[in-house]
């Protein structure tokens, strides 16, 4: 436990901050899990409506700062990919 009070207010912001990360991460991860779901299952309808999510969840999290840019480009990338594989 921290001692002086700005220690104290640190620890706060951190456990608010580490809240609201946790939830965006979760719902990405959650859309990606579904959209993988989806691709095992070979469900069309479903597939092109979790890739959406999904790659909107992801461009969320990069505008709050949870995940960079790049990660989530190669995220959805890899998404992209999986989807056009399972068309086939």
């Amino acid at each position: 436990m921290p001692i002086k009070d700005a220690g104290k207010k640190y620890m706060k912001v951190t456990a608010k901050n580490t809240a609201k990360n946790r939830k965006i991460r979760g719902a990405y991860r959650a859309a990606i899990k579904n959209l993988e779901k989806a691709v095992t299952n070979k469900d069309s309808k479903k597939i092109d409506e979790y890739l959406k999510l999904s790659q909107k969840t992801l461009d969320k999290a990069v505008q709050k700062g949870v995940i960079k840019k790049n990660t989530a480009a190669r995220k959805k990338s890899r998404l992209n990919k999986m989807v056009v594989k399972s068309k086939k």
